[in-house]
């Protein structure tokens, strides 16, 4: 039997802090139709689930958390726990879609089964038909849960944009040991900013890092309707752009990917706060950038490897181009910074004491008020090519983030063919406008592709890293 790691298990342990979160990932295949005849679609899965084990292996705990969960294969695998069917009502459109999504994904997964599910979805217009893939979080990060879907299409997992990630190295465990006495407790923001910068080994990088994210953790944010208590219930909306605009905006500013979609969320979540009476101040979207730790070689590996950067959005910026220099500044200052290497550092540390004491720390941690991260913006690269199931193109995938911690709001991200979508999951109650957050996403796209195409235009952002 494998374990989980102290990461993996992570997720089961914040999920036990709340009653009102489920800290389930999703992924929707929209495909066009007509859809395939269930029996055979029910057969097709079930033989494609045995190829990937984790869609047919339970979880085993030990009481009190006296070893780590493991998984093992479930002796009463039947795949008719796992598949579901769904009609949406009239007219089928992305309203009833939508609402079906946030309902399916505000639902725990039962931990006495394979911790999945698949949904098929009939009814929708113009002759399409969708598949819901939900899969707990302690079972793969963004780009392992990718993989794991992108196996159960008709030609299994071929290439991905994830072979674009630069390989990660972990640093070692033990630097956590080293930080050094020369910061100044007066002055001490300063000083770990200058040793960032002048750090030569990538040991004291990642014990600077791990200080600049402890340091945000514990600076609270200002009182927002972004952040606190959610309910059970969930709301879900869905911004897609051409995957070409985006690229070409890039181009016109010299800037990422990321870069540019940081700068979108950032408008959006700008024009929200501003509807709702709020002052976006400089300080008022502290977010969590997830950030892949997965060295090219482990991209079939299904667990968690991620570490966070924890920057700033310039919500306090009206123009669209300066948030997207002050984005690019800011994701460069936190690579530079050993964000991610501080992180993983920190993960690493924990999985070296007893399970039990790590378990209880971290359900305590989660069950605490946490006030200095207000989002979550998370980048999954998908499929290259288009993908088939049951000999039907796959026409999008939409991406659906779990929230939790008092985050009210999580935007995830992913690339597929010619396409890049935006999914956003929200708290019912304190969320009504997630549409508009959508919908200003893809203004955001329009006003800088329309920006960077005016003849003279120019500005200031620095070349990419």
């Amino acid at each position: 039997m494998e374990h989980l790691t102290t990461l993996d298990a992570s997720f089961l342990q914040a999920e036990d802090s709340d009653p009102h979160v489920s800290l389930a990932v999703g992924g929707v295949s929209i495909i066009e139709g007509p859809p395939p005849d269930y029996g055979d679609l029910v057969s097709a899965f079930a033989e494609r689930a045995q190829g990937i084990p984790r869609c047919t292996q339970v979880l085993h705990t030990h009481p009190f958390d006296l070893g780590a969960p493991e998984w093992a294969d479930d002796p009463h695998f039947d795949i008719g726990h796992h598949l579901h069917r769904v009609a949406l009502p009239h007219p089928g459109d992305d309203a009833e879609l939508f609402g079906l999504i946030a309902s399916v994904m505000e639902q725990r997964l039962d931990r006495d089964r394979p911790l999945w599910e698949c949904w098929i979805i009939e009814g929708l217009s113009d002759n399409r038909w969708a598949l819901l893939m939900k899969i707990h979080h302690c079972i793969a990060d963004g780009i392992a849960t990718a993989q794991m879907l992108a196996k159960l299409s008709d030609g299994g997992a071929g290439e991905t944009f994830a072979s674009s990630v630069g390989t990660a190295k972990q640093p070692n465990n033990s630097i956590l040991g080293l930080l050094r006495p020369r910061l100044n407790p007066l002055n001490w923001m300063n000083d770990i900013w200058r040793a960032a910068l002048t750090a030569t080994d990538a040991a004291e990088h990642a014990v600077v890092g791990a200080a600049v994210l402890t340091a945000h953790v514990l600076t609270a944010a200002p009182e927002s309707s972004l952040n606190g208590s959610v309910t059970k219930m969930r709301r879900y909306s869905a911004a897609r752009v051409d995957l070409a605009v985006m690229k070409q905006v890039c181009r016109d500013f010299n800037v990422t990917i990321n870069d540019v979609a940081l700068a979108v969320i950032t408008s959006s979540y700008r024009n929200m706060l501003l509807n709702r009476g709020e002052t976006p101040g400089p300080h008022a979207l502290r977010t969590l950038v997830p950030v892949s730790m997965r060295s090219a070689d482990d991209f079939d590996v299904t667990d968690n490897r991620v570490s966070a950067m924890l920057p700033l959005l310039p919500v306090d910026e009206p123009d669209p181009v300066k948030q997207l220099e002050i984005v690019h500044r800011r994701l460069t200052e936190a690579k530079v910074s050993g964000q991610r290497e501080g992180g993983s550092a920190v993960i690493g540390a924990a999985g070296s004491v007893p399970f039990a004491f790590s378990a209880w720390a971290i359900r305590l941690l989660t069950r605490l008020p946490q006030k200095s991260v207000t989002a979550l913006a998370t980048n999954v690269p998908g499929p290259r090519g288009r993908q088939r199931v049951m000999g039907r193109a796959v026409l999008e995938i939409l991406p659906v983030p779990p929230i939790a911690l008092h985050l009210r709001t999580g935007i995830a991200m992913v690339s597929y063919a010619d396409r890049f979508s935006f999914g956003i999951t929200a708290d019912y109650d304190s969320a009504p406008d997630v549409d508009k957050l959508a919908r200003g996403i893809e203004d955001g796209v329009r006003r800088l592709a329309a920006l960077g195409s005016l003849p003279g235009h120019t500005v200031s952002v620095s070349p990419a890293g």
